[in-house]
């Protein structure tokens, strides 16, 4: 198992002034994992590198290697085939991902002790619970290039999840992305401070409001 190159600090950081949807936004509206991939309590998000793992449905064998192979400032981007007879994790696992110092897990599957993981403020996603263990058999696969939640995600990508869900940042496109993004968040706000100012005005234009494409989007549709 290769071990997986952490992203350099001054790309998280620039990853942290920003959120999922802008990200997804800027990369044609891509890149975000299944809806029902979710925090297990509101509040949870965090910015990382992939570390994947893939796992036999039902079995945990290789998240365990995973968790106790990770260190600081990675994500472990589980594929745990979307199966939903067992869970893939709980409090004790979970625990110790946080107190070495993991960013983050993502689980297309089931995790367990739900009240706890509330209480434990560690960020986890994944698509719902099930008290059912796991078995610890194997096989499994850690730092292969997977599917998780309907996106592919190889070792070094940036990962990025809030109350929105997950979205996956390619690690040769980082650059680019956060870029636009950055971009993108500044118009954001200038439209923002627009809409607010239309608000105290007297006898306003809704039209005034609209952004800049509309227009030209809609032409073909008037004509």
């Amino acid at each position: 198992m290769e071990s997986v190159s952490l992203l350099p600090n001054e790309l998280i950081e620039r990853a942290k002034k920003l959120n999922t949807t802008l990200l997804a936004d800027v990369m044609g509206c891509t890149g975000s994992m299944d809806y029902r991939i979710k925090p297990v309590s509101t509040g949870m998000e965090f910015v990382g590198t992939a570390m994947t793992v893939s796992l036999r449905p039902g079995d945990n064998l290789f998240l365990h290697e995973a968790i106790y192979s990770a260190r600081k400032g990675l994500v472990l981007v589980v594929d745990g085939k979307g199966h939903t007879n067992n869970a893939y994790l709980g409090e004790l696992m979970a625990s110790s991902a946080q107190a070495i110092g993991v960013e983050g897990i993502v689980i297309d599957g089931l995790v367990r002790d739900k009240k706890a993981l509330e209480e434990l403020k560690f960020p986890i996603y994944s698509k719902g619970f099930n008290p059912n263990g796991p078995f610890k058999d194997g096989p499994g696969e850690i730092n292969e290039v997977i599917s998780c939640g309907g996106v592919r995600v190889a070792p070094g990508d940036l990962v990025v999840a809030d109350d929105d869900g997950v979205v996956i940042v390619p690690v040769d496109k980082i650059d680019e992305v956060l870029m636009k993004a950055s971009e993108k968040l500044s118009y954001e706000k200038k439209r923002l401070e627009a809409i607010a100012q239309y608000s105290h005005q007297e006898h306003p234009d809704p039209k005034s409001l609209a952004p800049k494409w509309l227009e030209s989007k809609m032409k073909q549709y008037q004509e």
